[in-house]
């Protein structure tokens, strides 16, 4: 238990005073009985004793010699007896001779004299005649009692020789008690000075240690840059530092002793602060006390208000509660956090411009590539001889490739904002590396280099794993090398030096190129790296290649690295960890076979002819019939008059654009109002193709088209097939696309409200209730685009087949759906669940 200095100090007092008051009286006492001991020794009682017992003798001698003596003196002779039979009765009676007497030896010797005494009397009291006579009876007698004289003396003397020492010792003991006594309170103040001289060093210390921490807090309040206020209970001000003065313009002496919500408060606040100073004085209820930080309005002394940031404490003293504020003028940080908030509004127009742009961009530069790989398409479908076969690949591939390159400048702005995202597909190794080796032959000839590619070790073919990311990886790290290295050799190794199980694919592209030196090495995944070596003297680039690869693998959980020696070569690796796969067989190839049961009537709307163009002869190529629109405008009208099974709608287009093209054929109910309607778009932007789903478009079809996409479509439309089997319900690849377009958060609550929906449109449409054939329309078409966007293929189908029943005002053909609806429903939920 921690005691404070005053209560220590009073507590040593106390028990000097006691211990003091102790040794005083013990002391005292000693004194008395050493005085009392001293008295007695120093009293002739005890001298006399042994005097009268000597004496005894003596006169008893005398007596003897007088009976003794020849002619006998009979007056003097009586007179001797006479003084020592009053020396005896003197010893049998006297106080003194207590001590004597209570020894069993002297009292036998005393008895033994009174007998004698006894006997001597009556010879003594006789006749003179008589006496005479008797005086050798009288010898006799005194004779044999002359040894017990003798004995009684000296027994006497040896008790009271005794009694002395013993009396003697007493005094000695109480003499060392009385100077014990007197060291213990010697000690006793000793301790008690040195206690008092710590209490007295401790209390100059402390005095010490408040003086400066006042002038320590003195200095504190006079230099510090925020204003310290101190009020007591009832708000009057105690303390006012200097930083408060220059802050609300008064001076301490101006405001000491005035309520501080007068002083500094403002006039719309002071309600509040009055309410708030009451409940504190009341029930001791402190809602800022101690509460931290607060930004607040205060009142300057000429009335103006300006934004502080407040802090109070509260503190006890003898004289009461006090309250300390701290106070801090904001005003400059309020404005320039009004700037930063202006600047990054800014900024955010500055990235939305920017995304408006890349999304422009995208558009632009698809368009024309969508009319060149198409073209290249439709090429095939020519007769060409084997050489133009293989240039056509390498164009294709090289038209990917850059169509990947337009995907990757969209990718770095997701990655950065933490936003980017993999599939994890079925990707054919050796197909993948194979491809890229042979796009790179050409480039890797000219500059007379040798390119090859091997595993080492068991070869694994189908991996789990992202292949556009991957290939765009491998491409950019095998371009480089070709790129930079003239008469050598670049080699492409792939080991997995992981487990079957757990495989982690490592992957070396080593070339005998120039090299790099150190500090490039370090940096050269940077963005716009390119140095000044001679790695890269006789090339160009933006530097963005590397980068753009260290993002992807880093996506992929994996890591990318370079070992690099000047005049040797490069080593770049790359660690993945990736999983064992099966070749993708049954929908895939499915579609790639897919042959339609009939004619589908599509109309494409698009306003660029060359996409048009391609568009059209892919489907009249498989025996579609095919309306072309160029606007918006024309492809609403279209739909208005024929009843179409497809609808390619282009989104950006003149006169009206795609998307609000798609909301007028479907809420006008014309013959197409529930065809099929898919975005045939250049835009990759995640966001913008959540708005095409909203906007009423069942899918999305990104351009350069495709024959396996526009096959896969097609397959949908289809009357002669079903779009997918029971064993199919969701798509999982087109939910994983939306579970990256919307993040993992976002993509799981949408699910779940999709669920829902589903599940009310469920109960609504299955109660007794009479709806509305409209109703039953609009809501089901509703809820199919949202089945749309999660992969509920199935689900979608039965959805827009309640869809147009409603809308012909079939009940028993919408009985019949709502039948398929429930089963498929079901399925998918609990699929959905898993």
């Amino acid at each position: 238990m921690t005691i404070n200095l005053p209560e220590r100090a009073i507590r040593g007092r106390t028990f000097a005073l006691l211990a003091g008051c102790v040794a005083a009286f013990a002391i005292a006492f000693l004194t008395y009985n050493v005085s009392h001991e001293i008295r007695l020794l120093g009293s002739a009682r005890s001298d006399n004793v042994q005097w009268s017992l000597v004496q005894t003798q003596v006169e008893f001698l005398n007596f003897q010699r007088q009976v003794d003596t020849d002619p006998v003196d009979l007056e003097q002779l009586r007179q001797e007896f006479d003084v020592f039979f009053s020396r005896i009765t003197t010893v049998r009676q006297a106080s003194v001779f207590a001590g004597l007497r209570a020894d069993p030896t002297a009292a036998q010797h005393l008895d033994g004299l009174v007998a004698f005494l006894d006997d001597a009397v009556a010879i003594i009291d006789a006749p003179d005649a008589q006496l005479i006579a008797q005086l050798s009876q009288l010898s006799t007698l005194t004779t044999e009692t002359a040894p017990v004289v003798r004995a009684l003396s000296i027994s006497g003397l040896d008790i009271f020789a005794r009694s002395a020492d013993t009396q003697r010792q007493e005094v000695a003991r109480t003499m060392t008690e009385l100077a014990l006594a007197i060291v213990a309170l010697i000690a006793v103040l000793t301790l008690v000075i040195l206690d008092l001289n710590r209490l007295n060093a401790r209390i100059y210390r402390r005095e010490r240690k408040i003086k400066q921490t006042s002038t320590r807090m003195t200095t504190v309040m006079s230099t510090s840059l925020d204003g310290v206020i101190v009020c007591d209970a009832n708000g009057a001000i105690l303390e006012f530092s200097p930083a408060a003065e220059a802050i609300f313009g008064q001076t301490e002496a101006d405001v000491l002793g005035k309520d501080i919500g007068a002083v500094v408060v403002p006039n719309h606040l002071r309600d509040a602060h009055d309410a708030g100073m009451e409940r504190m004085r009341l029930n001791g209820e402190k809602r800022v006390v101690g509460k931290g930080r607060f930004k607040l309005e205060a009142k300057h002394h000429d009335g103006s208000i300006f934004p502080v940031e407040l802090s109070i404490q509260s503190a006890t003293t003898d004289e009461g509660d006090i309250f300390i504020a701290f106070l801090r003028d904001i005003s400059a940080r309020v404005a320039a956090e009004a700037e930063l908030i202006a600047a990054r509004d800014k900024a955010l127009a500055g990235e939305k411009l920017k995304t408006d742009f890349l999304s422009t961009m995208s558009h632009e530069i698809r368009t024309p590539l969508n009319g060149l790989l198409g073209n290249m398409s439709l090429l095939r479908d020519t007769k060409l001889d084997t050489k133009q076969d293989r240039y056509v690949g390498y164009m294709e591939t090289s038209g990917r490739l850059l169509m990947s390159h337009i995907s990757d400048v969209l990718d770095i702005t997701r990655y950065d904002a933490g936003k980017l995202s993999t599939r994890s597909e079925p990707v054919n190794l050796s197909a993948l590396f194979q491809d890229i080796i042979d796009n790179q032959s050409s480039t890797a000839s000219k500059n007379e280099t040798s390119l090859t590619w091997n595993w080492i070790g068991e070869e694994m073919k189908w991996v789990l794993s992202d292949h556009d990311r991957l290939q765009h990886v491998m491409m950019n790290l095998i371009g480089n090398a070709v790129k930079f290295t003239k008469r050598g050799k670049v080699a492409v190794t792939i080991e997995n030096t992981g487990t079957p199980n757990d495989a982690k694919l490592l992957i070396k592209i080593k070339d005998t190129g120039p090299g790099m030196a150190d500090d490039l090495a370090e940096r050269i995944f940077d963005d716009f790296v390119t140095g000044n070596t001679a790695y890269d003297r006789d090339v160009g680039g933006t530097g963005l290649g590397l980068s753009i690869a260290k993002r992807f693998v880093t996506a992929l959980e994996g890591k990318i690295g370079v070992q690099s020696v000047i005049g040797e070569g490069s080593t770049f690796w790359v660690t993945l960890p990736v999983s064992a796969a099966s070749a993708p067989t049954g929908l895939a190839e499915e579609v790639a076979n897919f042959v339609p049961s009939r004619p589908l009537l599509i109309l494409l709307v698009e306003d660029n002819e060359i996409n048009r163009i391609v568009a059209r002869e892919m489907l009249q190529a498989e025996g579609h019939t095919v309306i072309e629109a160029h606007d918006g405008s024309q492809g609403v009208q279209a739909a208005s008059e024929h009843a179409f099974d497809l609808i390619l709608m282009d989104i950006s287009m003149p006169v009206m654009d795609g998307r609000a093209a798609t909301r007028l054929i479907r809420s006008e109910g014309g013959p197409s109002a529930g065809a099929k309607i898919v975005a045939l778009t250049a835009n990759a932007m995640a966001n913008e193709q959540r708005e095409f789903i909203t906007d009423g478009m069942d899918e999305i079809l990104a351009k350069p088209l495709s024959r396996d996409a526009l096959h896969a479509i097609l397959r949908n439309c289809d009357d002669g097939l079903e779009a997918f089997d029971d064993s199919n319900l969701v798509d999982h690849n087109h939910s994983a696309e939306t579970r990256e377009a919307l993040g993992e958060e976002t993509f799981v609550k949408l699910r779940s409200r999709f669920v829902s929906e589903v599940e009310e449109l469920h109960l609504w449409i299955s109660s007794d209730v009479s709806q509305d054939f409209l109703e039953v329309a609009s809501r089901s078409h509703k809820v199919a685009g949202s089945a749309a966007v999660f992969g509920a293929t199935q689900l979608r189908e039965a959805l827009k087949s309640i869809e147009s029943a409603a809308k012909m005002g079939d009940m028993d053909a919408i009985n019949v759906c709502m039948m398929k609806f429930a089963d498929i429903w079901f399925r998918t939920k609990q699929e959905f669940l898993n």
